[in-house]
């Protein structure tokens, strides 16, 4: 089979039966996962998480929400490279499960770790920067969520729509920035993760380099 016949085929795959509900099941497990073995942990003094469940939950769903976001970047690269159209609709949904699953970790670190004590709060955005920069990120994505339907789309008009979610480029840069300040010495995950960005931001730019080339003059 050469080249061309291969791509051929596989633009011809189609959307599998099932795939839209399968992946809102599958995007639910692991939150499923941290809220059931930290309740477990707290309430029958498990070690789901080890001995300090609620800082393991937070990393937990944060690391899931950086997840989530590389999983949404990746939407576009791999219909481009595969033809998979169908893909571009789980774009959005992909997007508003990291918008979730930040708000668990968010909420995990409020109400659980802090426990809604504004002076600890205080405290700890004093003494660990990474904390204001991870809440930045999460602001960031609030007015994503909340313009990600069709009918804000036509509210806000393409270009301003566009302009807006430029902001899924800067949500990125701040997460990884918050997870790798947030480790002591093993940078490797937030390292791995910083990679992962690169590449799909690389790609979108070698693209736009190309089609700009390729514009009339």
């Amino acid at each position: 089979m050469d080249g061309s016949t291969f791509r051929t085929r596989l633009r011809a795959v189609r959307e599998p039966r099932g795939f839209t509900p399968l992946l809102a099941v599958a995007a639910c497990v692991p939150a499923v996962v941290a809220v059931a073995a930290m309740g477990s942990d707290i309430l029958r003094d498990t070690r789901f998480f080890g001995s300090n469940p609620i800082k393991h939950g937070e990393h937990f769903l944060g690391d899931w929400t950086l997840r989530f976001l590389l999983l949404t970047l990746a939407v576009t690269p791999v219909r481009q490279l595969t033809g998979w159209n169908w893909l571009a609709k789980h774009r959005r949904t992909l997007g508003l499960f990291a918008f979730a699953y930040v708000m668990l970790h968010w909420l995990t670190y409020a109400l659980l770790d802090v426990q809604l004590d504004w002076g600890d709060l205080t405290k700890d955005l004093a003494k660990r920067p990474y904390i204001m920069i991870g809440m930045a990120g999460l602001v960031c994505m609030m007015p994503l969520a909340l313009t990600s339907t069709k009918g804000m789309i036509r509210r806000l008009g393409g270009a301003r729509w566009n302009r807006l979610h430029r902001l899924a480029y800067v949500v990125p840069v701040l997460g990884t920035i918050h997870f790798w300040m947030s480790v002591k010495k093993d940078v490797t995950e937030p390292l791995l993760y910083a990679l992962g960005f690169a590449v799909l931001f690389a790609w979108r730019l070698a693209r736009r380099s190309r089609r700009a080339a390729a514009a009339p003059a």
